[in-house]
């Protein structure tokens, strides 16, 4: 079975940053996307950053989240990344991670079938 690990969430200071992490397991196919989703509150989900772990070339980044936040892999760990700076308190959410075998657009939210369990990121002003 396919499992999501996602831990990092936490209480930051806006302009500070988090580090969130995806760990996957379960996937008998090395060519899989994940993404970061988010909800907030009163909100529906929405699109943060979907990478190919084997193209990381065309990672995707939402608009409101460019130049802020960056993907990585880590291949060994089956482990992917969304380090997130200069954070600010409209990035208050439950943030997401999601895998599925790569499908184009990458970042769709119904393009992923499996989620793991939220972590929350708290910015304060």
């Amino acid at each position: 079975d396919v499992q999501l690990q996602a831990s990092g969430g936490g209480l930051v200071q806006a302009g500070g940053s988090l580090r969130l992490s995806c760990a996957a397991s379960g996937f008998t196919s090395a060519d899989y996307a994940v993404g970061w989703f988010r909800r907030a509150p009163g909100k529906e989900r929405e699109r943060v950053s979907c990478i190919n772990v084997n193209n990381v070339g065309s990672t995707y980044y939402a608009d409101s989240v460019k130049g802020r936040f960056t993907m990585s892999v880590d291949n060994a760990k089956n482990t992917v990344y969304l380090q997130m700076n200069s954070l600010k308190p409209e990035d208050t959410a439950v943030y997401y991670c999601a895998a599925d075998p790569v499908t184009y657009p990458l970042c769709a939210v119904g393009a992923y079938d499996y989620w793991g369990q939220g972590t929350q990121v708290t910015v304060s002003s």
